[in-house]
């Protein structure tokens, strides 16, 4: 499964780097456990399995040692990074502040493409979530992400929120039995009405419900 070859169809996007296309690979392994926490990371596997060079998987695994989610230990190597359930909830907190920002930022720049774009992602998760089709609301969860990202212009704060996005994906797939997916998609859909609209509050408070959402289901699993 790949989060990544589904790319929105009305957006076009520019020619991108090998190295990009092989942390995006890499990631939707991490992210749905297909690479579990502690296991270790090789270079070679990597890219047999991706089909990428391993230049581009090299560079890749670099940047993902840089945010955290892959660590570089004395002779062990590279291993996927553990799920820290203490420090889950400050993930989120710091998330939220960044999200707000992205949420605010999108309403005000985002072109009618990209408006119309978010809205068809976020009906995408309600339907799914309706079928409790896992893999296609995280695909379409995904989708709304980049186009967000994209319309929001504000590149600083994406390069901060995205290790944090895959953070949170990872610990929805440890988890999933106690998340509900029907939840979360009204908070995605609230966020995506607001952009839509260019509602910046609205855009913000659907940022804050779709974070306390996370939060929720974060603490139902701290405090088992």
């Amino acid at each position: 499964m790949s989060f990544h070859t589904d790319k929105p169809s009305t957006i076009s996007a520019p020619k991108r780097r090998a190295a990009d296309v092989a942390y995006d690979a890499i990631e939707v392994l991490i992210s749905t456990l297909e690479m579990q926490p502690g296991s270790p990371v090789v270079e070679a596997e990597i890219a047999e399995r991706t089909g990428l060079g391993r230049t581009p998987v090299r560079e890749a695994l670099l940047r993902m040692v840089s945010i955290g989610l892959i660590e570089q230990q004395p002779r062990r190597g590279l291993l996927v990074s553990n799920i820290d359930l203490a420090d889950h909830l400050d993930v989120i907190q710091t998330r939220r502040v960044l999200e707000c920002l992205i949420a605010t930022c999108s309403a005000r720049r985002a072109t009618a493409a990209q408006r119309q774009e978010i809205l068809r992602c976020a009906q995408k998760m309600r339907l799914a979530a309706e079928r409790g089709l896992l893999d296609e609301y995280m695909r379409a969860d995904h989708e709304l992400d980049v186009v967000n990202h994209q319309a929001s212009r504000n590149h600083s704060a994406v390069k901060c929120v995205v290790p944090l996005i895959v953070q949170c994906r990872r610990f929805w797939y440890a988890y999933q039995h106690e998340g509900e997916l029907t939840e979360g998609a009204r908070a995605h859909m609230a966020l995506a009405e607001g952009i839509a609209t260019g509602d910046e509050a609205a855009a913000t408070a659907g940022a804050h419900q779709l974070m306390d959402y996370l939060e929720r289901f974060a603490r139902r699993i701290i405090d088992q």
